[in-house]
């Protein structure tokens, strides 16, 4: 069989193979059992093979690449015009297969061992303070139910729920008491469970020649550093930053016909937690450019004379997402004045 260009459809337990040959005439197509994925590829000469970013798509790019093959994955919003008639496995894996072959698809970066490591270190600390969050909201409103109305700042609520707990001298029932001091608990154990994943955070930035060069730009922490180096992966998917900047919504959607250019905010395409991380450290960037006289501080400055707040956050995050894909590019290290030169 000369196959040429395979569309693999994952799943959990069976597998959809579609092949063709160089005149995209239809060489194999075949349901292969979990177990008989590697042994059916590596039996098969090189070739370009297609699958949708899914859950298990960094697995099986590592163990199909080291079988020789060239491995793309595709976001399943770019495969979904190809698909024909009625959606089955075996039609999702034809438009894979038809989608991998187009030469401007866009793909997306496989990722490695060490960076799909980090990035589960990052959705595990992500989902506790997410649990966190919950918990305080429910806090604040079964007390409100009695009256007691406490500030959204989560140190407040400690500080209150301390006093609510220890007082035993006001109406609240013992019941609610008791509950409140269960819901302290808890929120203590998540507050050390989310303490415990920082450290963990910050040990891997200090370990990571790639981080800590990334911890000299203005407004990237150790948070931001990790989470990027995580998500970029293969750094050869994207021809420039520009690229890479939009692969993260962080460009202005566009709605243009007729010759009229039409912009709005940004398009929130790609990752949301990498691109709320970096919007975040642009904003502290900007409140602590106040009074500064270096030249970068100096240019966000003017910028915000220029725009509102949001949207002079949200270029910088721009910039900055830019210049980490340059500094993990070309392995060099942050210069501020070459920053505020190409603004």
């Amino acid at each position: 069989m000369q196959v040429v260009r395979i569309g693999l459809d994952l799943a959990k337990y069976v597998f959809e193979v579609h092949g063709v040959d160089n005149h995209g005439k239809v060489v194999v197509r075949k349901r292969l059992r979990r177990d008989a994925v590697a042994g059916f590829f590596a039996n098969l000469p090189a070739c370009l093979v297609g699958m949708e970013a899914s859950n298990g798509a960094h697995y099986w790019a590592r163990v199909l690449t080291e079988l020789g093959h060239q491995v793309r994955l595709i976001s399943p919003q770019f495969v979904t015009p190809y698909v024909k008639s009625n959606k089955n496995d075996q039609n999702d894996a034809e438009a894979i297969c038809e989608a991998v072959g187009r030469p401007s698809m866009r793909f997306v970066p496989p990722k490695s061992t060490d960076q799909l490591a980090v990035q589960a270190v990052h959705r595990i600390r992500r989902r506790l303070v997410a649990d966190r969050v919950r918990l305080v909201n429910q806090i604040r409103g079964l007390l409100s139910e009695h009256g007691i109305v406490i500030a959204r700042d989560i140190a407040q609520l400690r500080r209150g729920l301390a006093v609510i707990v220890g007082n035993i001298n006001d109406d609240l029932s013992e019941m609610l008491r008791a509950l409140m001091r269960e819901l302290q608990e808890e929120l203590s154990e998540l507050d050390t469970r989310i303490a415990a994943y920082d450290r963990r955070i910050r040990e891997i930035f200090r370990t990571s020649e790639q981080c800590q060069r990334l911890g000299k730009i203005e407004g990237v922490g150790p948070v931001t550093a990790t989470a990027l180096v995580a998500a970029v992966g293969d750094r050869s998917c994207f021809k420039n930053g520009r690229q890479f900047a939009a692969w993260l919504g962080l460009v202005p959607k566009q709605r243009s016909s007729g010759g009229r250019a039409r912009l709005f905010g940004i398009s929130k395409r790609g990752d949301r937690y990498l691109r709320t991380l970096i919007i975040h450290g642009a904003r502290a960037a900007l409140s602590r450019a106040n009074g500064k006289q270096d030249p970068r501080s100096l240019w966000l400055g003017k910028m915000r004379q220029r725009r509102h707040p949001n949207v002079a956050a949200v270029a910088l995050a721009n910039k900055n997402a830019r210049i980490g894909w340059a500094m993990l590019t070309g392995g060099a290290a942050y210069e501020p004045a070459l920053s505020v030169k190409a603004a």
